[in-house]
């Protein structure tokens, strides 16, 4: 982990990251309603194809290492890039993670959330919940002098501590120019571990928080990951840059 080389971005560029970063969110924002019983994952994909290529940006997983769609599509017991599907409705109960990342001028901008579809029970309203609280507590964790470990502990010490287990598997990524880049950014780990935090570093913080065992299955596709044990899994997502304040959130409407 100690070599590898992390792009430090100028102000200049976190602007543009920031700009995409937005985009992102207002992406989101705009699928947000059609999460709704009976909507297929694919007629979100369409919506989000359209919408991105209507605001001049193009959707960075469609083509990437062959991913057939635009937006990654996660319902229920799937961790994390799930192929939306004509064949996929959404009903009453279900809890979907939509994960889009808009390329704008050039830079990414990568953020996710999990929606309700109508009701949730009581065991995944909780889960959605520890899961954004996981992510809101990665994100206080980021200062100029910190270290990695000191995210992914504050994330691990709170899921664990409401019965929950952090997917392994998957971690979060350096992101600019590139969608995937230096710095890994587990989502467990020990606080003053890890690679050193500095100001300048752009990366995604997306724990994925699952209901049973932490580990984790890919599907025949080469793509969708699921929970071993097949219970829920949740997850939320957003860009940040180091800054010396702390985190500075790059995916905000």
């Amino acid at each position: 982990m100690g070599n590898e080389t992390i792009t430090i971005l100028s102000s200049r560029e976190i602007e543009k990251m920031r700009a995409a970063g937005r985009l992102a969110a207002q992406l989101l924002a705009h699928l947000e309603p059609m999460v709704q019983p009976g909507v297929s994952t694919l007629e979100l994909n369409d919506e989000a194809e359209k919408w991105t290529k209507a605001h001049h940006a193009i959707s960075a997983p469609l083509g990437y290492h062959k991913f057939p769609k635009s937006i990654c599509t996660s319902v229920n017991e799937v961790i994390c890039h799930g192929i939306p599907n004509a064949k996929q409705i959404l009903k009453d109960g279900d809890i979907i993670n939509i994960d889009v990342t808009p390329i704008l001028e050039g830079f990414h901008g990568d953020i996710s959330k999990t929606f309700f579809v109508g009701t949730p029970s009581p065991l995944a309203k909780k889960l959605v919940e520890v899961t954004e609280e996981c992510l809101r507590r990665g994100i206080a964790a980021v200062s100029p002098n910190g270290r990695m470990g000191d995210i992914g502990a504050a994330i691990q010490e709170y899921a664990e501590s409401q019965g929950f287990s952090v997917v392994r598997d998957f971690v979060g990524h350096g992101i600019n120019r590139v969608f995937h880049t230096p710095p890994q950014v587990p989502h467990y780990g020990t606080r003053g571990t890890g690679t050193k935090l500095r100001p300048g570093m752009v990366f995604t913080i997306e724990p994925m928080i699952n209901e049973g065992t932490y580990e984790a299955k890919v599907l025949k596709d080469g793509w969708t990951a699921i929970t071993k044990d097949r219970k829920l899994s949740a997850q939320f997502e957003h860009t940040i840059a180091v800054s010396r304040q702390g985190a500075d959130i790059l995916t905000l409407l």
